[in-house]
């Protein structure tokens, strides 16, 4: 009983954090902000739901398996995170000094 209460209360929390992320992706202003906010609240958020329901689950298996697809998915995302920042920071338009020394050849 006491296990499934705190399966119960690690599975809203994981959703509450999933929450915060889709809150912080609608209200940050930039990129790197949003992708940080998301990427946190998401990893924090998938590894309490999969606590909740590894501690409700029927064996050791299937427990060993929910870690695994954590495990998966976060570096899945730290995968697509950097790639997304890194291609922004590439297409980025340059500041006004920097083109300058590129034009000057010193860039």
């Amino acid at each position: 009983m006491a296990v499934d209460v705190l399966g119960a209360v690690l599975a809203v929390a994981g959703a509450a954090f999933f929450t915060a992320g889709a809150v912080g992706v609608l209200r940050l202003p930039d990129l790197h902000s949003r992708l940080h906010a998301l990427t946190k609240a998401d990893n924090v958020g998938l590894g309490l739901v999969a606590a909740g329901l590894a501690l409700t689950a029927g064996s050791a298996s299937e427990a060993l398996k929910l870690g695994l697809l954590w495990l998966v998915t976060v570096s899945a995302s730290a995968t697509a995170t950097y790639l997304l920042a890194a291609t922004a920071h590439e297409r980025a338009p340059r500041s006004g000094r920097a083109r300058a020394a590129e034009v000057d050849g010193a860039g």
